[in-house]
């Protein structure tokens, strides 16, 4: 007797694998679903431990650290917007974030494009950078010769408020460039200041790299938008479609990850009011707004 031996059909096979495909594609949503939330829980967890340095900071020195600071090197080392040495917040609070080596290293007396910060500017901090951003990198920003010079990008950014950044270009030396938010030029901001409550105001800022590049190293003088690379202004909701480089934003489906001077942190999604949104983003503007 001849014996037959069992086997799928072509049609069988098809259908497995038909089947298998389904499975499959059912599965990928769920998967870059469950990745992205670690992405946003390591973002999270990085504003966390920078507002942290912030409040670390201020303990020690009585003040939150400068937005950036700017001094004429001439006569007198008076204020000047665009001047030298140019160093940012985020540079500040180094050894107040466990980065202590890298803090050594900034040679905070001498501007960031000296090269004895060659290296500092060729450094880039997982802790300053959002995991969901893989488009953040480093990039050239031009010094005020005209040189081309190498800066480390990042994800966070300190407030500025609502004012406009751009107004603190080509000010006259010895005219200070302040914001209504926490961080500006040469900044010495203490939480009694936050008249709002630290609670209800923005300290720092998530921005994902759509409209450009921000840093952690400071503002450099003559560069490219320099003072929008470190700080941010709240004109448009986060995300906004007519955005710019000076406005927060993220690529978490959620929304836009925000340090409150209180140490948490919240979501913002782009729908928020933006009377609200204002309210959020200045320290004394006296509204009787709370947040969530």
């Amino acid at each position: 007797m001849n014996r037959h031996q069992k086997a799928f059909t072509l049609v069988e096979l098809l259908v497995v694998i038909a089947i298998i495909g389904i499975l499959v594609a059912l599965l990928l949503p769920a998967v870059q679903a469950a990745r992205e939330a670690a992405r946003r829980m390591s973002c999270n967890n990085n504003m966390k431990q920078v507002a942290l340095a912030l409040h670390n900071y201020h303990d020690s020195f009585n003040a939150l650290p400068m937005g950036w600071i700017g001094l004429n090197g001439g006569t007198g080392r008076t204020l000047l917007s665009e001047g030298d040495p140019g160093w940012g917040w985020a540079a500040q609070v180094l050894p107040f974030i466990e980065q202590t080596t890298v803090g050594d290293i900034v040679q905070d007396t001498l501007p960031i494009t000296h090269a004895a910060n060659d290296v500092a500017r060729q450094t880039h901090l997982p802790v300053y950078r959002c995991p969901s951003d893989a488009n953040t990198r480093d990039f050239f920003d031009l010094d005020v010769a005209g040189n081309p010079v190498s800066i480390p990008g990042a994800n966070y950014v300190g407030m500025f408020g609502t004012l406009e950044l751009e107004d603190c270009e080509m000010l006259a030396p010895g005219i200070q460039c302040r914001g209504d938010g926490p961080f500006f030029h040469n900044s010495s901001t203490r939480f009694r200041d936050f008249v709002d409550g630290t609670s209800n105001t923005l300290l720092v800022a998530e921005r994902y790299s759509k409209h450009g590049q921000s840093t952690w190293l400071g503002a450099i003088p003559g560069g490219d938008e320099s003072f929008a690379r470190i700080l941010a202004i709240a004109d448009h909701p986060p995300n906004d479609d007519g955005g710019h480089l000076d406005d927060p934003g993220s690529y978490h489906p959620a929304g836009t990850n925000f340090a409150f001077a209180d140490g948490s942190i919240h979501i913002i999604v782009e729908t928020i009011d933006l009377n609200v949104y204002h309210s959020l983003a200045t320290m004394q503007g006296g509204e009787p707004v709370s947040f969530p």
